[in-house]
C-alpha cells in the first residue's frame, strides 16, 4: 500500500476507536490522586497468568494510560501496589520492603484468586499465604486470571476517569 492511498484512507475513515465507558465511582479514599496514578506492578510467585493479564491492561488494546494510569519502575514512585500470585516464603521480606518504599497515600490492589486467598497454591511448601496476611489489601481483583478489562476497571476506580 502506497504512502497516499494509506494518508486517504486514514483521512476518510475518521476515527475508529471506542469511546470511552462510563466512569466509575472514585474509591474511597482515591480522591488524593487528582485523576492520575503511577502504578508499581509486584510478582508475589504467580504463575505468571495474572501478569500478562496486567501486562495486557496496559497495551494497546485496553490501553490503561489513556485513564491517566502510568507504569512505574520505582516503589518510591508510585501511588498504587497491583499485586499478583500468593506470596511465596522468598518473597516476604522483599514484598514488605517494597510497599514499605512506597509514599502514603498508597493503595494496594491484590489481582487474582492467588493473591486474595492464596488460590490453588495456598497450601505449596513454599507459600506463606495471600497477600492480604502481610499487607492492607484495599481493593480486590476475582478470577483466575481476571480479564484486563476488570483489571482496567479497578485502576479507573483510582483515578475515576
Amino acid at each position: 500500500m502506497s504512502v497516499t492511498r494509506l494518508t486517504k484512507l486514514i483521512r476518510t475513515s475518521g476515527r475508529i476507536a471506542e469511546t470511552a465507558p462510563p466512569a466509575p465511582a472514585l474509591h474511597t479514599g482515591a480522591e488524593v490522586f487528582g485523576g492520575s496514578v503511577q502504578v508499581r506492578f509486584i510478582n508475589g510467585g504467580s504463575c505468571n497468568d495474572c501478569a500478562m493479564e496486567v501486562q495486557s491492561a496496559f497495551g494497546p488494546v485496553y490501553d490503561v494510560e489513556r485513564y491517566g494510569i502510568r507504569l512505574v519502575a520505582s516503589p518510591r514512585h508510585a501511588d498504587v501496589l497491583v499485586i499478583t500470585g500468593a506470596v511465596t516464603r522468598n518473597l516476604i521480606e522483599p514484598l514488605l520492603r517494597t510497599v514499605d518504599a512506597t509514599p502514603t497515600p498508597r493503595f494496594v490492589i491484590a489481582v487474582g484468586d492467588c493473591a486474595i486467598t492464596g488460590g490453588v497454591f495456598a497450601e505449596g511448601y513454599g507459600v506463606a499465604g495471600p497477600v492480604s496476611d502481610f499487607v492492607h489489601v484495599d481493593l480486590a481483583v476475582p478470577g483466575n486470571p481476571p480479564e484486563p478489562a476488570v483489571i482496567v476497571e479497578a485502576l479507573r476506580r483510582m483515578t475515576g476517569r
